[in-house]
């Protein structure tokens, strides 16, 4: 299914962005004084018509055509696994310098004092 997120179209954010602006919008002008503040009523009239025009009159097919199975060949195997093997080695040598400086500290004495 092309143009699809998480199993929707594109219809389901544009109803969304449309629903979410309208409510705003209405909080907005619900602070307004005057005549300003009636405008509210036709702001949601407003978005129930796109909305009752975009699901009445629908551009794609309800049912999807079905697609042909693609076979997924990865071409970088051989080269990903070395990449693995390099950065485990240099995970596995940090961890040895990690133990050598600061869980194995040498404790340097202290010089004499001369008189």
């Amino acid at each position: 299914m092309a143009g699809t997120v998480l199993g929707v179209g594109a219809g389901v954010f544009i109803l969304t962005l449309l629903w979410v602006s309208v409510l705003l919008l209405c909080l907005l002008l619900s602070r307004a004084s005057g005549i300003a503040r009636f405008s509210v009523i036709f702001v949601f009239l407003g978005a129930l018509i796109i909305t009752a025009v975009l699901l009445l009159f629908p551009r794609a097919s309800e049912f999807p055509a079905p697609e042909a199975e693609m076979k997924i060949v990865d071409a970088f195997f051989i080269g990903r696994y070395v990449l693995l093997a390099f950065l485990t080695l240099v995970f596995l040598g940090s961890l040895f310098l990690v133990l050598i400086h600061h869980i194995l500290e040498p404790i340097c004495a202290k010089p004499l004092q001369s008189s």
